[in-house]
């Protein structure tokens, strides 16, 4: 683990996908979101593509799994968790969720 600081941005599908969870999770990934402010912990994110990465807490055997982006647009790095979010079922990431992501990315 690193340390790093770093702003971050959730799109709006983000926030509705995170405010449909329960609360005790919902508080677990809002802890985990801000500690990936500060370290860069590699349980919690994985590259997915070149683009694409991966924010992935584990709360109560549940993997979550919010897409993430990085935004060096302004001359700081945003890391923008997330386009969107999905309750992982399997160990291999849906293509069209990845794909999903770049387009947010893209038109933004």
């Amino acid at each position: 683990m690193g340390f790093l600081e770093v702003s971050i941005e959730l799109l709006p599908e983000a926030i509705e996908f995170l405010e449909n969870l329960d609360d005790k999770s919902r508080e677990k990934i809002y802890y985990n979101i801000k500690k990936a402010q500060f370290v860069n912990d590699n349980e919690l994110f994985k590259k997915l593509n070149d683009f694409i990465w991966e924010f992935r807490p584990l709360y109560n055997s549940k993997a979550y799994q919010l897409f993430s982006f990085w935004d060096r647009t302004d001359g700081k790095e945003t890391l923008v968790v997330a386009t969107h979010g999905i309750l992982k079922k399997t160990q291999k990431t849906p293509i069209k969720e990845i794909k999903k992501a770049e387009k947010i990315k893209n038109n933004i």
